[in-house]
């Protein structure tokens, strides 16, 4: 049985987070996404503090999926340095695991 991740994605608006969520879900790269949002986020960038406010989408695939998911954020994604990030899920529904792993190979 593969490897089950969930995947987090910050993005700068409701609609772009929701579009990269709908055709990474419709390309199969993943089973499943959620937006959410809006969030406050505080970093550095290009040396400088700063906040802003974010969307996130949490999409759940697998771990052979994984490198095109990204490749197909980062193509799609309007900033040059995203945040993408995988976890795995080390626990979890068996039928819910299942399905995460059916509907990215089919």
């Amino acid at each position: 049985m593969a490897q089950v991740l969930q995947v987090q994605v910050a993005a700068p608006s409701k609609e772009v987070a929701t579009e990269l969520a709908r055709t990474a879900v419709e390309a199969r790269l993943a089973a499943s996404g959620q937006v959410a949002g809006p969030v406050t986020s505080v970093f550095w960038h290009h040396g400088e503090f700063g906040t802003g406010e974010e969307w996130q989408v949490v999409l759940k695939t697998t771990e052979e999926r994984y490198p095109e998911l990204e490749k197909h954020l980062v193509e799609r994604h309007e900033w040059t340095n995203p945040e993408i990030t995988a976890v795995p899920i080390v626990a979890g529904l068996a039928p819910y695991l299942d399905w995460v792993q059916r509907t990215t190979s089919e």
